[in-house]
C-alpha cells in the first residue's frame, strides 16, 4: 500500500519540478542488470518517467556482476559503478539513483565518494543504506549456503580486520550494535567510515550527501532480510544493544548530524514510504508511483 508522507505545498513544488532526470538503477544482493527482471523493471523506470534510465552493472557479464554483489568489497562495487556511470553519456547531466535492497549501499557510497555526476534525487527500496545488524534470512543450508557460512563465520569479532573487510560486500555494511565503539569498528569497517563514525571525518561525504535534493525511503513492513528494518529508513539498534530500536532521529549519526542527514531532514529532503510485506516484496504499480510521486 503506498502511503507517502506530504503536505499540499510539498505535493504542488513536486509536479511543478522544471527537469526529470534520467536514471541509474542499482540491483540486489544474487541480481544481476543482466537478468529479465532488472531490465523489465529498468524498461519501466524509463517509460514511466520518459527519460533515459539504465541498470549500471558491477560486472562485464552476468556471472560478474552477481558475483561483484558478494565477492567484491562495498567500496570496490562502488568504485566500478561510478566508472559505468561515468562512461554514460545518458547520464552526464546529473541523474536519479533507484536503488533495491544492497544496491543502495552502491547507491550511497557512490553519493558520498564520488557524486560526479551528481545524483539528483534517490529512491531506496528496502536498503541496506546504514547496513545490518544480522543477516536472519541467510540460510547456510540453501542456495546461498557458501555465501550464508562465510558471512556467519566472519560475523563478531572477526568482522572488523583490514582482513575481514576485503573478503565479502556483506561484511562491509554489517554494523554489530555491540562492537560499534571497538576500536576495530572503527579503525577497519568501510560502513564507519561512510557515516564518519570512524577514526577519520570525512567532509567531502557530508557535502555530497547533502547536495541530493530528495532521499525517499520505502520500509518493507515485514521484512525478514534487512535486521532491523528500520535501517531502510535510516534507524538502527541503539549502541550495545540487539532489543532497543532507534528512529532516525534518536540515531548518534542524526543527533551529531555525522554524515549530512539531519541537514537534509531538517530542510525537508527526507521522505518515508512503506510496503506491507517481506523484502523486495513491491508490485510494479507500486513503483510506478513512487517515481511518479517523487520525481514527476
Amino acid at each position: 500500500m503506498l502511503r507517502p508522507l506530504c503536505v499540499v505545498a510539498l505535493c504542488a513544488s513536486f509536479a511543478a519540478a522544471a527537469k526529470v532526470y534520467p536514471s541509474a538503477l542499482a540491483h540486489g544482493m544474487g541480481d544481476s542488470c543482466f537478468n529479465a527482471g532488472m531490465k523489465e523493471i529498468t524498461a519501466l523506470v524509463g517509460k514511466t518517467l520518459d527519460t533515459y534510465a539504465t541498470c549500471v552493472p558491477t560486472g562485464a557479464t552476468l556471472a560478474e556482476d552477481t558475483n561483484n554483489g558478494f565477492f567484491m568489497t562495498m567500496n570496490k562495487n562502488v568504485d566500478a559503478f561510478a566508472a559505468a556511470v561515468r562512461n554514460d553519456t545518458g547520464l552526464a547531466g546529473g541523474f536519479n539513483c533507484v536503488a533495491f535492497s544492497q544496491g543502495n549501499s552502491v547507491c550511497r557510497g557512490y553519493v558520498q565518494r564520488y557524486n560526479d555526476p551528481p545524483v539528483k534525487n534517490v529512491l531506496s527500496v528496502h536498503g541496506t543504506v546504514v547496513g545490518v545488524a544480522a543477516f536472519p534470512h541467510c540460510d547456510p543450508t540453501g542456495l546461498m549456503g557458501p555465501v550464508c557460512r562465510l558471512v556467519a563465520s566472519l560475523a563478531g569479532d572477526a568482522a572488523y580486520t583490514a582482513l575481514t573487510q576485503g573478503l565479502l560486500f556483506q561484511i562491509d555494511y554489517y554494523r554489530d550494535p555491540l562492537r560499534v565503539t571497538s576500536d576495530a569498528y572503527k579503525a577497519h569497517s568501510e560502513l564507519a567510515a561512510w557515516n564518519n563514525e570512524g577514526n577519520v571525518v570525512n567532509e567531502t561525504y557530508k557535502r555530497n550527501f547533502v547536495s541530493v535534493d530528495k532521499w525517499i525511503m520505502v520500509k518493507a513492513e515485514k521484512d525478514t532480510m534487512i535486521h532491523p528494518n528500520e535501517g531502510e529508513h535510516w534507524g538502527a539498534f541503539a549502541d550495545g544493544s540487539l532489543k532497543k530500536v532507534l528512529p532516525m532521529r534518536e540515531t548518534p549519526w542524526y543527533v551529531e548530524d555525522l554524515f549530512g542527514l539531519k541537514t537534509v531532514d531538517e530542510r525537508g529532503g527526507i521522505f518515508f514510504n512503506a510496503t506491507a510485506g517481506d523484502h523486495m516484496q513491491f508490485t510494479k504499480e507500486e513503483l510506478v508511483a513512487w517515481l511518479e510521486y517523487y520525481f514527476l
